[in-house]
C-alpha cells in the first residue's frame, strides 16, 4: 500500500490548512488511519486517528477542537483540517495506516505504512 500526503505550506498564525493523504494499492477501507507530526529535533508525535468507516476518531488531547480528522473512502483519501494554527504546530505531518482499530494508536511503532510527509510552517 502507498500513502501520498500533501497540502502543507506556509501559513500565518491563526490561519488554517487542510492536509490530504491519498492511499493506493489496497482497498482504502482495509485501514484505520492516523496523522502524526514531527518537529525538527523532536520525536514523531500522534495527532489523530480514524477508523475504517470514519465514524470513530480520537485525538491528542491538546489538539481537540482545533484539528479534525476525516476520510472519504470513495476517494481513497484521508484529511486533516487544521484551524487556528500556531507556530508550535510547525512540523512535518505524516499519514500512517494499519489494519487494526484500537484506542492505542499513539505509538508510531504500531503503524507499518507511512506517507512521505508534508511540511507545515506557521509564522508568527
Amino acid at each position: 500500500v502507498q500513502l501520498q500526503a500533501s497540502g502543507g505550506g506556509l501559513v500565518q498564525a491563526g490561519g488554517s490548512l487542510r492536509l490530504s493523504c491519498v492511499v493506493s494499492g489496497r482497498p482504502f477501507d482495509d485501514y484505520a488511519m492516523s496523522w502524526f507530526r514531527q518537529a525538527p529535533g523532536k520525536e514523531r508525535k500522534f495527532v489523530a486517528a480514524i477508523n475504517w468507516y470514519g465514524d470513530k476518531t480520537y485525538y491528542e488531547d491538546m489538539l481537540k477542537g482545533r484539528f479534525t480528522i476525516t476520510r472519504n473512502n470513495r476517494m481513497n483519501t484521508l484529511y486533516l483540517q487544521m484551524n487556528t494554527l500556531q507556530p508550535d504546530d510547525s512540523a512535518v505531518y505524516y499519514c500512517a495506516a494499519r489494519t487494526r482499530w484500537e484506542y492505542d494508536g499513539q505509538d508510531p511503532r504500531k503503524y507499518p505504512y507511512w506517507g512521505q510527509g508534508t511540511l507545515v510552517t506557521v509564522s508568527s
